[in-house]
């Protein structure tokens, strides 16, 4: 992608902001489209389980918030003054997915070694088609820019390990997930499936009440107890696992899932409950 069109389309974003609100850019499809193309094979020629160094800024779900994206790197630096990683659910629900989106891509795109993105279970056509962004696409653009999103989509990588310690995903932990090699040889691109080890990196839920493995009330994947978090993290020799795909009651609060203490015994962090949402197969997404 031409360096004076991508440097346009990243000014022309982050000059959004009015105020506490941002305005809506007018980006061209031609453009739009130039970025998901970049940003896909980018996506595809590193691992599907990234690599990489503290420090960096892990962040959660943004959906469609894109003036608390802009106050985020207000806060946190912009690109590449700060390293990032995001964990997913860029769209839906907000009202400017769109832009959100176009700017995560483009300093994907732009630093592509210092800045990284995970699929969310919300970077998935039959979820998306329903909680907005589908609308947002047909309303401002037509329904094939939808469509070139799910492309992209389907190439984004679904974990990272930071300094092969602290792993990484939007959901959780899989009944299946027994060697991290299982992540890195998922193929892609790939849509979501409904049930297996990609669709419960994506969608599982830890519970504190919970031992072993449990059902979710979202209708997808499964519930994790701390017995399973501990397990896993001392058979894989980890610190902890960083997820987002809830809400928290505090904001400031990670949603962090390590070992309590040094004999095994399982502990849940700062994780918190899960919050109301609306209904997906008769339960949440």
């Amino acid at each position: 992608m031409d360096d004076t069109l991508l440097d346009d389309i990243i000014r022309k974003l982050v000059s959004a902001k009015n105020g506490r609100t941002t305005k809506q850019v007018n980006l061209t499809e031609a453009d739009i489209r130039q970025l998901c193309t970049s940003a896909k094979e980018i996506f595809l020629s590193q691992p599907n389980l990234l690599e990489l160094e503290a420090p960096i800024k892990i962040c959660g779900d943004v959906h469609g918030q894109f003036s608390d994206l802009l106050r985020l790197f207000e806060y946190g630096g912009y690109p590449p003054e700060a390293n990032y990683l995001f964990l997913g659910d860029y769209v839906d629900r907000g009202k400017q997915s769109i832009e959100t989106i176009c700017l995560l891509l483009a300093y994907k795109i732009k630093y592509k070694e210092n800045f990284f993105l995970l699929r969310g279970n919300h970077e998935c056509a039959s979820i998306n088609r329903i909680y907005g962004f589908y609308d947002e696409c047909k309303r401002r653009f037509n329904v094939r820019l939808w469509k070139t999103f799910t492309d992209c989509f389907n190439c984004l990588p679904v974990a990272a390990l930071v300094d092969e310690k602290i792993l990484c995903m939007h959901g959780g932990l899989s009944p299946e997930l027994k060697n991290l090699d299982q992540i890195r040889n998922i193929a892609r691109p790939i849509d979501v499936p409904d049930h297996g080890l990609l669709c419960d990196l994506l969608w599982a839920d830890p519970d504190k009440d919970l031992e072993g493995w449990g059902e979710n009330d979202r209708g997808v994947s499964f519930t994790f107890g701390a017995d399973k978090v501990a397990e896993f993290l001392e058979h894989h020799d980890l610190d902890l696992i960083c997820r987002a795909h809830q809400k928290m009651d505090m904001s400031f609060l990670p949603n962090i899932l390590k070992s309590s203490d040094k004999k095994g015994k399982g502990g849940f962090g700062n994780n918190t409950s899960r919050p109301g949402t609306p209904p997906h197969k008769g339960g949440k997404t």
